[in-house]
């Protein structure tokens, strides 16, 4: 890499097979030393996105804050976090890229975006250079997990708007992987994905921790134990699963492999900026990639390490769409605890533990659904899904739990003890006391991308006493 930015890159350069580190000089400083290269960077990324974008300049200007303001990176709080709809309003009144495309549109090479399902979609413009730097970091970040040249990873995931399929793409071929790009979302997909690993044998594995749950479950019905691939290490994004301790150990165990937890968001690509290494003590923020600070979701002021709250990113090297304090909406833990494999990152020690608009609250108590997951995995003859459905009768929110028990939990007796046993933890977890209805293992159906799980009626019981 040279001094200059954006930052350039060898794209022939490898470390030496058997290093710790791709970039030991960062990874490992002291981290008042490489925050005098996060700042450098800060600087010029802030100063670019003035230069070129109306939508920066115009808010920056509003809050009287400018590229002089920023003397420290203390600074950077002092200038306006930007949610997710600030990105959608800008793109609906200067369709299609929004006024902080800071290139120009023939200088796009690739269009990515969310499905708008939940609302107008936001698409994604990226420069050819910018992605040439998001497949070193990615590669990057991959050597930490423990991926190697030599390595064949299943990506195991849909390639189509979705960012984080090409994400890991491009970071396998970065890394002179071999990249099994087998894609997911098809009917029979599954099955023959099953069937390609088991000839193929794959030594990683790349998709959401749920359909890696499905995939095993599918290897089983055809009598191959998921073990038997060899699948050494097993990254995720997409949703919390791997963060979540039951379903790490859960994935670990049925595969034999490393349970790795990736992720940020489609917004921030590369998404892989918050990932862990390949100990496994959570996610490390690989802050002179992407900046990022856990800030209180009310004054957006970073939280002192121990404490919890939402990551705002922003982009260091990056030219096309640019992201300055971006709000995740994501809850998260950080500490500056060591990790044994001597980077002095940050780290989200659990992970991203949900998104904080997930949260539902039940007679006073906030609820996470990483929580419910969390509990029902630890249990014995728990049969592998569920639904949460919140409803309201007569006045009083009632949280009904939809478990499958495992095939082996045959009798009514045994099925009575596991839902009292599922309901007293549960209970003891969430302060509420959940009804547990146990269905038979395999009744709910699988996801093939991110799992929803919950569903929240209340909102049909007001209008029908509105109606009454």
């Amino acid at each position: 890499m040279t001094a200059t930015w954006p930052p350039r890159y060898d794209p022939t350069w490898l470390p030496p097979r058997d290093a710790e580190h791709w970039a030991p000089d960062l990874e490992c400083a002291k981290p008042t030393d490489r925050e005098a290269v996060i700042l450098a960077k800060l600087t010029a990324q802030v100063r670019y996105a003035w230069e070129r974008s109306p939508f920066y300049r115009r808010r920056w200007e509003a809050a009287g804050v400018s590229p002089t303001t920023l003397k420290t990176l203390a600074d950077l709080h002092r200038f306006p976090v930007v949610q997710k709809a600030d990105l959608r309003a800008a793109q609906a009144a200067h369709p299609p890229f929004g006024d902080y495309l800071c290139i120009e549109p023939a200088e796009v090479a690739r269009i990515h975006g969310t499905s708008g399902t939940t609302g107008r979609p936001t698409v994604f413009g990226v420069g050819r250079a910018d992605w040439e730097r998001i497949g070193e970091a990615h590669a990057r970040i991959l050597w930490g997990a423990g991926l190697r040249p030599g390595d064949t990873v299943l990506i195991a995931s849909f390639f189509s708007l979705y960012l984080g399929s090409w994400g890991a793409l491009k970071g396998c071929e970065r890394l002179r992987a071999t990249a099994f790009p087998f894609g997911a979302g098809l009917s029979g997909q599954t099955l023959m994905a099953v069937q390609w690993a088991r000839e193929l044998a794959p030594t990683a594995f790349y998709g959401t921790p749920s359909y890696a749950l499905h995939f095993a479950e599918t290897a089983r019905r055809e009598g191959i134990d998921p073990r038997a691939f060899g699948i050494r290490t097993l990254f995720f994004s997409g949703e919390p699963g791997a963060g979540i301790p039951a379903t790490k150990r859960l994935i670990e165990t049925t595969f034999g492999g490393a349970c790795i937890d990736m992720g940020s968001m489609a917004e921030m690509t590369p998404w892989m900026t918050n990932a862990e290494c390949r100990h496994r003590t959570g996610m490390h923020l690989w802050q002179d990639l992407v900046y990022t600070e856990v800030c209180h979701p009310e004054t957006w002021r970073p939280v002192p390490y121990g404490e919890e709250g939402t990551p705002v990113y922003t982009h260091l090297e990056r030219t096309s769409q640019p992201m300055i304090r971006l709000v995740s909406g994501d809850l998260a833990r950080w500490t500056d605890e060591p990790c044994p494999c001597g980077r002095t990152y940050p780290r989200l020690p659990h992970g991203l533990q949900g998104r904080i608009d997930d949260m539902f609250i039940v007679r006073g108590e906030n609820i996470y659904p990483s929580a419910i997951e969390d509990t029902l995995r630890a249990i014995d003859g728990f049969g592998g899904e569920f639904r949460v459905i919140v409803s309201r009768r007569e006045a009083m929110d009632e949280l009904l739990v939809r478990a499958e028990h495992a095939a082996d939990v045959g009798d009514v007796a045994a099925r009575a003890r596991l839902a009292q046993t599922m309901k007293e933890r549960l209970r003891a977890r969430l302060g509420v006391t959940p009804i547990v209805e146990l269905l038979p293992e395999g009744t709910l159906p699988r996801s093939e991308f991110k799992a929803r799980r919950i569903v929240d009626d209340r909102d049909l019981y007001q209008k029908g006493t509105q109606h009454a």
